[in-house]
């Protein structure tokens, strides 16, 4: 492994100080699950590496506001989130999810903001947040900015992101009257990178379905909303009828690619079949098979 500078700033703006918008070579660090690997395999040879464990404390919590909302600090451990109380009352789709996200070992070392930064579409956490609503703060030299989770993607493995930027805290809206599920597909043990992910928040009204948020990952080059399928959704009854019509519009809706977990014919029809049953696990509480 190559030689370069490692920077340990003690605040979040001595950190930002220390990155540099217009070198690539100079990056955040702060759990370094995915960009240690990078670094190994010679994908990326950084100049400097900014350290962020050492910044305030602030960025580790976990709060619930007073209305329902969440707000989680992006140096939070992923372990810290799945074993929160307050994660759990509010949203205990993002503790189930948790439970097969990678291993125990890398949740007690990844970062909640470093999963997100990453920007691989195979993540767990990305498809499940922004089901839920959920923004990321991000601060840079030039202050604070908001981006929903389901805009912070522009590309395989890349973000909107600037690279003097940091993701600061993610926040979760109040999620009463909603109902939530993530399901996935992996090839392997439960626990991999999926070959698909769906993830779908539902408000029902009087048994019929008011609003939808439905989210694909893993099987599309970048995280995507289904915003057509969502339409075919809204205002229909919560029935099987509804569910299947509704993975025949995912299905064809949803740009996927092929990978070494599946090729592109065999993850649509993947689509139809993880939307309908994500669908029904949320809408009528049932448990994937």
């Amino acid at each position: 492994m190559i030689s370069f500078e490692l920077a340990e700033p003690k605040t979040l703006n001595e950190a930002i100080a220390l990155l540099d918008a217009e070198d690539p070579e100079v990056r955040p660090i702060s759990g370094g699950t995915a960009l240690m690997l990078m670094m190994k395999s010679g994908v990326f040879r950084p100049s400097r590496l900014v350290s962020l464990q050492k910044v305030e404390a602030d960025y580790s919590r976990i709060e619930r506001g007073s209305n329902g909302s969440l707000r989680i600090g992006a140096m939070a451990s992923l372990s810290q989130v799945e074993h929160s109380d307050e994660v759990r009352r509010v949203a205990p789709v993002i503790e189930k999810t948790m439970r097969h996200l990678s291993n125990v070992r890398v949740r007690n070392v990844a970062r909640l903001g470093g999963n997100l930064a990453h920007g691989d579409p195979h993540m767990d956490l990305p498809p499940v947040l922004s089901s839920l609503g959920a923004k990321a703060i991000v601060a840079g030299p030039s202050g604070q900015r908001e981006i929903l989770i389901e805009a912070l993607f522009s590309g395989y493995y890349e973000t909107v992101l600037k690279r003097d930027e940091l993701i600061t805290f993610v926040e979760v809206p109040p999620q009463a009257g909603w109902s939530s599920s993530y399901i996935k597909c992996t090839t392997r043990s439960a626990d991999d990178w999926p070959a698909l992910g769906i993830a779908c928040s539902l408000r029902i009204e009087g048994g019929s379905i008011g609003d939808v948020r439905l989210m694909i990952s893993a099987a599309t080059e970048k995280l995507t909303r289904l915003v057509s399928t969502e339409k075919v959704l809204r205002g229909q009854k919560v029935n099987e009828a509804t569910f299947e019509r509704a993975g025949e519009s995912a299905m064809a809706e949803a740009e996927v690619i092929g990978d070494s977990r599946g090729s592109a014919s065999y993850k649509s029809e993947l689509v139809r079949v993880y939307v309908r049953r994500a669908l029904r696990q949320a809408g009528l509480g049932e448990t994937q098979p």
